[in-house]
């Protein structure tokens, strides 16, 4: 009898052991998968100096050939570092000559170079750049950054952003130089790589296919930046899922949706965003929403979990170097108008409830 209960006792205490390890092996696991490159670990703003042909760049606008051009920064220590960059224009609408005089860039980095730098591990960045020269359009770089980094406050499944003040100098035009704000996003692949997740690359999938929590989550997300210019489960004509977001898994559903590209956002409000006209709204900065309706059983949970974040969100708007008064001002105005929404029974049933895909 002894016998069996000391053989209690020890398996008792080794299904405790087992489960105890086990929990620290998921949290430190858990841990791994957040780790961002070097480059996306701070928040502090990086000043650069890009020194390229820039009058070609602009004007030929190439998306397959590169152009030379060097990278400068100096890093947290003071160490100065150059480095050789290949440059082309990226992006769809924003490279059109009409909406932008100054488009996205792609920034091609030397592996091997960058090797022990803020920069280790980067090969092709996406560079997000002012529209136009007028200061009014730096401010909508801030306000599209906040947008990254309002949903990298909410979730680790995010894309990581990095803000820049960049001085480009024109190698074809005795070196003048602008300067401008500008971020950097996480490349698709260091996100898989930090979430030990693929990317997945068919046209679409099924809504009942995705992580119920997360897309709930984006689609609330969605909502309050005022953003209608995505799709969840379809992707453009000819392209991989989704439409300004990308879906990852273990090869396999539940997909996780991590949403990108949000200058048509009505809390960035760029003069040249529309609304979608099949939605029927006036602007960009009306609202609607576009969750699932199987979801809406998670719906408090997640306004709960907006609340409890919304300090973040508020510090984050207040802290941001760069963003004038009357653009934070608007902003915070912005985030009124949704914490209202979330708060009040009847203003969720219409807005949210009833608006369900």
């Amino acid at each position: 009898m002894k016998n069996k209960i000391k053989h209690s006792i020890l398996t008792a205490l080794a299904v405790t052991l087992f489960l105890v390890l086990s929990q620290v092996v998921v949290a430190q696991t858990a841990a791994d998968e957040v780790e961002f490159r070097p480059l996306f670990q701070s928040h502090d703003i990086l000043h650069v100096r890009i020194e390229a042909p820039i009058s070609t760049l602009m004007k030929e606008q190439p998306d397959e050939e590169y152009l030379d051009g060097t990278f400068s920064y100096t890093d947290s220590a003071g160490m100065e570092h150059k480095l050789d960059l290949k440059l082309q224009t990226r992006g769809r609408f924003r490279r059109n000559k009409s909406t932008c005089s100054f488009s996205p860039i792609r920034l091609n980095f030397r592996k091997k170079q960058v090797a022990g730098t803020e920069f280790a591990g980067q090969d092709k960045l996406k560079l997000v750049t002012h529209c136009k020269s007028s200061k009014s359009y730096e401010q909508l770089v801030l306000r599209e950054y906040l947008t990254y980094r309002m949903l990298q406050t909410l979730t680790d499944n995010s894309f990581g952003a990095r803000m820049m003040r960049i001085t480009y100098v024109n190698t074809e035009k005795n070196g003048d130089s602008i300067t401008k704000y500008g971020f950097v996003i996480e490349d698709e692949d260091d996100i898989g790589e930090r979430l030990n997740l693929i990317a997945f690359k068919e046209r679409k999938i099924a809504s009942v296919d995705l992580n119920g929590r997360q897309a709930n989550l984006v689609s609330v997300y969605e909502y309050l930046i005022g953003n209608t210019d995505f799709s969840l489960i379809l992707g453009p004509e000819h392209s991989s899922c989704c439409h300004n977001a990308v879906l990852f898994s273990n090869g396999a559903a539940p997909y996780t949706p991590i949403p990108y590209d949000f200058d048509f956002a009505g809390f960035v409000d760029a003069p040249y965003a529309t609304a979608n006209p099949r939605f029927k709204l006036r602007s960009v900065k009306n609202r609607l929403y576009r969750g699932r309706c199987r979801n809406n059983e998670l719906l408090e949970d997640t306004f709960a979990y907006f609340v409890d974040k919304e300090p973040d969100i508020r510090t984050l708007v207040a802290d941001l170097e760069g963003l004038n008064k009357r653009n934070r001002k608007e902003v915070n105005k912005y985030l009124d108008s949704f914490y209202k929404d979330i708060a009040d029974p009847k203003k969720k049933e219409r807005n949210f409830i009833k608006k369900c895909l």
